[in-house]
This record gives structure tokens, sequence and C-alpha cells, in this order.
């Protein structure tokens, strides 16, 4: 039996139900609000398997930006299947070779690395926030308001969202 893997595909703008309704004729597919993820589960031997599969599948029907895994694998990683621009492709495989890797290792070496600056700035923004919040509150103060604040969005969910 072939195991089947959860798939994220975010879109480049929002499909339109034309679109929609011709690309699940051969995948079944399940759309956001807004129309700019959709989710699908699709067989494959893999989870990349997976990606590959349906990039082939759906690439000339919908506007896709980039495929993911939607639950990490073993090692806590989510996989993408992003379809670079010659150009950017080009440039990929250029940098890769100059330092002897693969252009998958370059790239994922890239995302992460973004990834970690955005979660250090996320934390520097926060740290500044909450120093300008403590200069003009105590720390009980603030931290009895984030109390409120965080068991109202648990009792309301509804509340909190953005």
């Amino acid at each position: 039996m072939t195991p089947h893997h959860a798939v994220e595909i975010t879109l480049t703008r929002p499909a339109t139900r034309g679109e929609l309704r011709y690309a699940r004729c051969g995948v079944l597919l399940a759309a956001n609000a807004d129309r700019t993820r959709l989710m699908a589960v699709h067989g494959a031997r893999s989870p990349s398997g997976a990606l590959h599969a349906l990039r082939r599948r759906l690439d000339a029907l919908l506007p896709i930006d980039v495929l993911n895994t939607h639950y990490p694998n073993r090692h806590g990683q989510i996989l993408l299947n992003v379809a670079l621009g010659h150009t950017a492709d080009r440039a990929l495989r250029r940098d890769a070779a100059v330092v002897g890797q693969q252009p998958q290792d370059v790239l994922r070496q890239r995302v992460t690395a973004a990834l970690t600056q955005e979660k250090q700035e996320r934390a520097r923004r926060l740290e500044d926030r909450l120093e300008s919040l403590l200069a003009h509150h105590t720390p009980d103060e603030v931290l009895a308001c984030v109390a409120v604040l965080l068991y109202g969005r648990q009792h309301h969910p509804a509340c909190a969202a953005p």
C-alpha cells in the first residue's frame, strides 16, 4: 500500500474558481478562504515524491509558488519544492559549483540562514517592545496584562484572530 503525504501548496495569487475546479479533476484539494493556499493528500513512496508528483500534475493548472510537506519528517524538517526561474537556477548552480556542493544543499543553507535571521530579528523586536513597556510599567503589570491576554485567547479563540 502506498503511503499518503499531506502537502501544502502556496500560490503566487488567488486561484480562480475555474482554475480550482479544473485542478480538482485530477487531485483532491482543499482551499483556504482567499484561495492562496491549498492542501492536498497525495500517495507516493516518499514525501519528496509526493511534492514532485503534485508539481508535475498541477504546475500548468495553478499559479504555484511553493509546495511543502505539511508535517515535519523524522528529522524535524519540512520539505520544500521550489521552481526557480532560469536566472536564479543558473546563479544557484554556479554558486554551488564554486563551493563544491549540490544546488539543493546551498539553497537549504540559505533558507535556513534566512529563517534563523528572521527568528533573531523577531526576538530582538519583541525584546525592544518589552523594554519599552518596562520603561513605563512594572514587571508585575506587564506580566498580569500578558496573562489576561493569553487567558482570553484560550477561552475566546474568535477574539484571538489578528
